[in-house]
C-alpha cells in the first residue's frame, strides 16, 4: 500500500499556472525559483491551441515571451483573452508576471498602448529602477542600475492605475506593477547564461542579425555581464514568488 502523507503546515501549496507563447520557452530562473518552493505547475500552450482557463483557479500565473506582437490576434486569436485574463488575475489581488511579450500583453490588458517596433534591445543591455522600483518589494534588493538580458522590438506605454519601477534608454517602461503583485518585465530576467547559450544555438541566425558578431563575443560578454544578471534575475525570481 502506497501511503501519502499528509501536507504539514510548513509545506508549500503553491500552485502556479505558466503560459507559454512559442515552441522554444525556458523558465529559467522563474522555474528555479518555483521548484525551490515546491510549486505545482499547471503548463498552458494556446499558441498549440491548447485552451486558457475561463478564469485562474490557482494561486499565480507566469505569462513567457514569444516572436508574436502582443496584437498579433490574426495568427494568435487567443490574444486577447490572455490580456484579459492577466489584467482580472491582478485585479483579484493574485500575483501575476508577465515577461517580455507576457508584460506586452499584461500592458493591453490593462488599456495600454503597444507600440511595435520602436524600440529593439538585444543583449545583456542596462535598466535603471525608478524611485518606486527602489521601494517596491520586487525589485528594492537590485542596485539602482543593473544589466539584465533583453531580446525584443516592442514596448508599451504605462497602464493606468500601473507603477513603473524601471527603465532604459531605449525603453522607458522596462517593468511595472499593478495591484497587489501583478508585474510585468520587459526584460528577460528568467534568461540565465545557460538560456541564453541555448537561445543562441537554436536560432544562430537570428542572434546574429540582431547583434553582428554576437557568436564571437558571447562568451566574453556572459563573463562580463551575464553573472551579474543571473543573480539579479533569480532575486528577482525568488521575490515574486514570495509575494504569491
Amino acid at each position: 500500500m502506497l501511503i501519502v502523507p499528509q501536507q504539514g503546515p510548513g509545506k508549500s501549496r503553491m500552485h502556479v499556472t505558466i503560459v507559454e507563447n512559442t515552441r522554444v520557452t525556458h523558465h529559467g530562473q522563474v522555474g528555479v525559483a518555483l521548484h525551490e518552493a515546491a510549486a505545482r505547475i499547471d503548463l498552458v500552450k494556446p499558441w498549440a491551441g491548447q485552451v486558457l482557463p475561463g478564469r485562474l483557479e490557482t494561486d499565480a500565473l507566469v505569462v513567457f515571451g514569444g516572436e508574436q506582437s502582443a496584437r498579433d490576434d490574426h495568427s494568435h486569436p487567443y490574444l486577447p483573452r490572455l490580456a484579459g485574463l492577466m489584467a482580472e488575475t491582478a485585479a483579484a489581488g493574485k500575483a501575476v508576471l508577465g515577461i517580455c511579450l507576457g508584460a506586452q500583453v499584461f500592458a493591453r490588458g490593462l488599456g495600454a498602448e503597444n507600440i511595435l517596433g520602436a524600440a529593439p534591445e538585444f543583449g545583456w543591455c542596462d535598466v535603471a529602477l525608478t524611485p518606486d522600483g527602489a521601494d517596491d518589494p520586487l525589485t528594492a534588493a537590485l542596485p539602482p542600475d543593473f544589466p539584465i538580458f533583453q531580446w525584443h522590438s516592442d514596448t508599451f506605454s504605462l497602464p493606468p492605475g500601473a507603477t513603473r519601477l524601471a527603465g532604459s534608454a531605449t525603453a522607458q517602461n522596462q517593468s511595472f506593477r499593478f495591484g497587489r503583485a501583478g508585474y510585468a518585465t520587459q526584460f528577460h530576467f528568467e534568461a540565465s547564461r545557460a538560456v541564453v547559450e541555448d537561445w543562441s544555438r537554436t536560432f544562430p541566425d537570428l542572434v546574429e542579425r540582431l547583434s553582428p558578431g554576437w557568436h564571437d563575443a558571447r562568451a566574453a560578454l556572459a563573463a562580463k555581464r551575464g553573472v551579474a544578471a543571473d543573480v539579479h534575475g533569480l532575486a528577482l525570481a525568488r521575490a515574486w514568488v514570495g509575494l504569491i
